[in-house]
């Protein structure tokens, strides 16, 4: 029975937290974000600590194989792309998060959304 419901939380939760945090190097603010789906999965669900402590190294092992695949799928572009195509790529990563950063309201002394009170 637990084995079913933390599936279909895991199942819930993972396109979430891919929709709010695209690729990249995130530092605390991952920690951060990770702290607070176990803390609303606790509330939610009921966990135990052990419950808690198994979701904070799964949700820590997606995150590094999150950022080797991120890195492999770098690289492996840079095989295939001229250098002025990788340097173009560069620059169009950049504008996207830039343009993410301003829609979040990141920068510029401005609050994070998830720092925003409603």
């Amino acid at each position: 029975m637990n084995k079913k419901i933390l599936t279909i939380a895991l199942a819930l939760a993972l396109p979430l937290s891919v929709a709010a945090y695209p690729g990249g190097k995130h530092g605390d603010d991952a920690d951060g974000y990770h702290a607070q789906r176990i803390e609303r999965l606790t509330k939610e669900l009921d966990l135990t600590a052990d419950q808690q402590t198994q979701l904070e190294q799964i949700f820590k092992d997606q995150a590094e194989k999150r950022e080797a695949l991120r890195q492999e799928t770098h690289q492996r572009m840079q095989t295939v792309l001229t250098p002025e195509q990788v340097t173009k790529f560069e620059e169009m990563k950049k504008n996207r998060h830039e343009t993410w950063q301003k829609r979040h309201h990141i920068g510029k002394g401005q609050p994070r959304v998830d720092q925003m009170q409603e």
